[in-house]
């Protein structure tokens, strides 16, 4: 799977993650895509190396299957939350 499809994959799962996600995130839709792109590209490379170490015979984690959004939805809820991790103002 190439990067440029886990990019066009992250924006549909940021937009998706930040409607799962709880909370405010307080970014705007720019923040969003970007958010959901790098999350989207670290959940298709865990979930690359998870098949390869399980060795799992299925279609690619990273293709445009139910498989993939879910791997990216996943990664960027992971994104969003350490992004809340060190946006979080301190008391």
């Amino acid at each position: 799977m190439g990067i440029i499809t886990w990019a066009i994959l992250g924006l549909i799962a940021g937009a998706i993650a930040k409607a799962i996600y709880p909370g405010e995130q307080n970014t705007g839709i720019l923040g969003t895509m970007a958010l959901g792109i790098l999350g989207s590209l670290a959940g298709g490379w865990i979930g690359e190396q998870l098949q390869e170490f399980l060795t799992i015979p299925s279609p690619e984690v990273g293709s445009f299957s139910l498989s993939g959004i879910i791997t990216a939805v996943l990664g960027a809820i992971a994104i969003i939350f350490i992004w809340g991790l060190l946006t979080k103002p301190s008391r």
